[in-house]
């Protein structure tokens, strides 16, 4: 016999409120599930994770000639601002202001869009990011990466 029932019916005492349980699924079993990728699998990794990454192996490199980059913070952004009329800009800098420090901006889609391998975007990615430099510190892009324009 049911502990939970007496022969009146339920027992009130012994129920126990009942919690919202969270549903994984809906109720047909469909809805989200685990990830696709483990996450030490490269497919796992977002395109805008793997261009940060790229972004951020180029800025290493320079930092190691370049110390003073240390205080330069560097952006990734989707897609430029909108000007009608112009090219649209692989990247951008602005030189430091009393409001914050110097910035360096790469734009992910544009990049993206005029590479069509990994490697070719990796070479790509640190190009602008050295004329981006070059443009903040005032030099011309040899003189900042001596193997701009090489590979």
């Amino acid at each position: 016999m049911d502990p939970a029932r007496t022969e009146s019916g339920p027992a009130e005492s012994s129920r126990v409120p009942a919690e919202p349980r969270t549903r994984r699924r809906d109720r047909h079993g469909r809805g989200m599930r685990g990830p696709v990728a483990p996450p030490q699998v490269p497919l796992s990794a977002s395109r805008a994770d793997t261009f940060r990454d790229l972004v951020l192996d180029s800025v290493e490199r320079l930092e190691r000639r370049w110390p003073q980059l240390a205080d330069v913070e560097f952006m990734v952004l989707d897609v430029p601002p909108s000007v009608p009329g112009e090219a649209v800009p692989l990247g951008g800098s602005m030189p430091a202001e009393k409001s914050g420090p110097a910035r360096v901006v790469v734009y992910r889609r544009p990049v993206e869009i005029r590479s069509k391998s990994r490697d070719e975007r990796a070479l790509l990615v640190h190009e602008v990011v050295v004329e981006q430099v070059a443009e903040l510190l005032g030099l011309s892009p040899e003189s900042v990466d001596p193997r701009y324009g090489q590979d």
